[in-house]
């Protein structure tokens, strides 16, 4: 899952970033609304953690524009304000929740899976097909109840197709969410982190639409 880090505090940007890549997220990061702007409305998140007080374009400029352009991302917002009626501006500009500053990382870290799983329509933490088990809490997945050895990609893969079960997923969707946009990008490695996935899940369990992608599962 590729997640945009909208941060101007140094410090604060550089932990949660390096505690959202040990949770195998993908890391944009931007420190100013400017920029922050430009990476929503041209890149596509799962989901977005945006601090309101930012250079250049405030926060909440920020969420409007994309809201206008018809950006649907879930958006966790960021504040040291403490008033409800400034949480209630942000939720009104089309925030999907919010942190009031200072917090825990593992809060923010529940609240983004908590987002993405809403996005998709999913309740549980726990994602499940085919005999497959990924938890999204732990990163933990089990075959049948055996646990399972991932890398870092195999398992950003594997957690985009458990989301979308049953639906079809192009290489370009895969490369555009599993690597930040300064990766160097290689859309052929795609095949090779599936290829590892199928040795190590059910087999048939993700599918090669000819010419078109993958599907876990029928559809």
């Amino acid at each position: 899952m590729r997640v945009l880090l909208v941060e101007d505090d140094p410090k604060l940007r550089e932990q949660l970033a390096r505690a959202l890549r040990a949770a195998d997220y993908a890391v944009d990061e931007a420190d100013n609304g400017r920029d922050a702007l430009y990476l929503g409305q041209e890149e596509p998140f799962d989901v977005v953690v945006l601090d309101l007080g930012l250079p250049v374009l405030d926060g909440l400029s920020v969420l409007r524009r994309w809201r206008e352009a018809g950006r649907t991302m879930p958006v966790l917002i960021l504040t040291a304000r403490a008033s409800w009626h400034e949480k209630v501006e942000g939720i009104d500009a089309g925030a999907d929740d919010y942190l009031t500053k200072p917090f825990h990382t593992e809060e923010l870290l529940a609240r983004l899976r908590a987002l993405i799983r809403r996005a998709q329509g999913m309740a549980s933490p726990l994602l499940e097909y085919g005999g497959v088990t990924l938890d999204t809490r732990s990163g933990q997945v089990t075959v049948d109840g055996q646990p399972v050895t991932l890398t870092g990609h195999e398992y950003r893969v594997l957690e985009y197709f458990m989301h979308r079960p049953g639906a079809l997923v192009s290489r370009t969707d895969l490369t555009e969410h599993i690597y930040a946009q300064d990766f160097d990008r290689d859309s052929n490695t795609i095949e090779v982190f599936v290829g590892r996935l199928r040795k190590k899940l059910p087999a048939g369990l993700i599918q090669t639409v000819r010419g078109m992608g993958y599907r876990l599962g029928g559809a």
